[in-house]
């Protein structure tokens, strides 16, 4: 086909999205259609909505997940503190897990407990372009000042859960064989074919490497330092597998399979530190309770209800517009999106700049259930765009019953565009 043929069959795919948006009529405007969408009653929101401040959790929870709707977003980022540090002074939480590589925030817990990097180095330990922001610095800093006067055994860790970067944890496996009087020198080798043949490299070779070195540190004495071993192990072999899936059609639920073992795993090392709760902040998507990628992909959040029940307590997040940053090419770029959320679209109206819904405070009766129940689009912005989000605006929005995937939600009508800093 001719390049002017290619953009006439784009015109035309075009123009029948914009006739569906007029002949589906109410069905469109109800479940995601072009402009603002609907709002809910913002008199009888404003009875319910309180500040972030007022979040209560209950008794008996271990993980605290804060979900954000987009990562472009600098308010969703300042939440991140603001709830950790209402977790720290009431109920008594010590450990922040976050939607990143564990080896890399390994480096940041390492930072925040008096460690000689930089701020900026910490910063850009975390890997992830999205996380070099003045939000996530101010989180670390937190964190590190924190702990310059915490009590024995009250001090701040943090965490990452993801797998997805293999480099951090490579190297501090060496450090940690190292320490222990282990030899390094397969683990080594093993490294610098992954750099030469990130693509080419023998599964056979990279399992046998990998349980060899579990094999050493298994007859070590349990304490800290071996766990920590182990654990960027399990991290290594995962980040191999989830490589060789790339681009499958499981590489999504493997993703999340991971990151619920990891979140366990994260759990049961401040357990036995004497604390029973942690907070962990990924995307939306990964911490409802309900989402799944298909019949038997069930996302992060999914598998840890399954695994601890209603000790597991999910906050969702939305937006009414977010002016988003997000990637194009080598460099970045703002998009503007609207969520379709009639929650969000009342909390805009009733002129918050962001509020937490409470969805068990809500009475059965009250007309806001509707929204809370029923099914509603949301805003849902990753790392990535596509033009198909100005044409269809369904390929950024989900449709869920809020109350399901989520036990409460925090709504940001507002939501400005991070600012990414340079490259270290």
């Amino acid at each position: 086909m001719s390049r002017s043929g290619k953009r006439r069959g784009c015109l035309v795919v075009a123009l029948g999205l914009l006739a569906t948006c007029v002949i589906a009529g109410g069905t469109w405007s109800r479940f995601g259609g072009f402009g603002t969408g609907p709002s809910a009653d913002a008199g009888e929101f404003a009875r319910y909505a309180a500040e972030v401040s007022a979040i209560e959790i209950p008794a008996g929870t271990r993980v605290v997940a804060l979900g954000e709707a987009t990562h472009g977003n600098r308010e969703f980022q300042e939440l991140k503190l603001d709830v950790l540090k209402m977790l720290v002074e009431h109920h008594g939480v010590r450990a922040f897990a976050l939607e990143a590589d564990s080896g890399g925030c390994e480096l940041v817990n390492r930072y925040i407990h008096g460690g000689e990097d930089t701020l900026e180095e910490a910063v850009a330990d975390l890997d992830y372009t999205l996380y070099r922001t003045d939000q996530m610095a101010e989180l670390i800093s937190w964190m590190r000042v924190y702990n310059e006067t915490a009590a024995p055994g009250e001090d701040l860790r943090f965490y990452g859960f993801d797998m997805q970067n293999y480099e951090h944890s490579h190297q501090l496996l060496l450090e940690e064989l190292r320490t222990c009087g282990l030899d390094t020198a397969g683990l080594e080798s093993l490294g610098q074919l992954r750099d030469e043949h990130p693509d080419g490299l023998d599964r056979g070779l990279v399992v046998a490497t990998y349980e060899g070195v579990r094999q050493k540190l298994e007859a070590l004495p349990d304490d800290t330092d071996t766990r920590l071993a182990l654990h960027l192990v399990d991290c290594l072999l995962q980040n191999d597998e989830l490589g060789r899936a790339a681009n499958s059609p499981k590489s999504h639920g493997l993703r999340d399979h991971f990151m619920a073992q990891n979140v366990l795993w994260i759990l049961s090392q401040e357990e036995q530190r004497g604390n029973p709760c942690i907070l962990v902040s990924a995307h939306n998507g990964h911490i409802e309770q309900t989402g799944t990628y298909g019949p038997d992909a069930k996302v992060m959040g999914n598998l840890l209800a399954d695994e601890l029940g209603e000790a597991y307590h999910a906050i969702g997040t939305d937006f009414f517009r977010a002016e988003v940053n997000l990637p194009k090419g080598d460099g970045r770029m703002t998009h503007t999106f609207y969520s379709y959320d009639p929650l969000a679209h009342a909390a805009a109206t009733c002129g918050y700049e962001r509020c937490w819904l409470d969805f068990a405070c809500v009475s059965a009766d009250a007309p806001l259930r509707t929204f809370i129940d029923g099914p509603i689009m949301m805003g849902s912005v990753g790392e990535g765009f596509s033009p198909l989000m100005y044409v269809l605006p369904q390929a950024y929005r989900v449709k869920r019953e809020p109350s399901s995937p989520y036990d409460s939600m925090i709504f940001v009508p507002y939501a400005h565009p991070t600012e990414i800093w340079p490259r270290p």
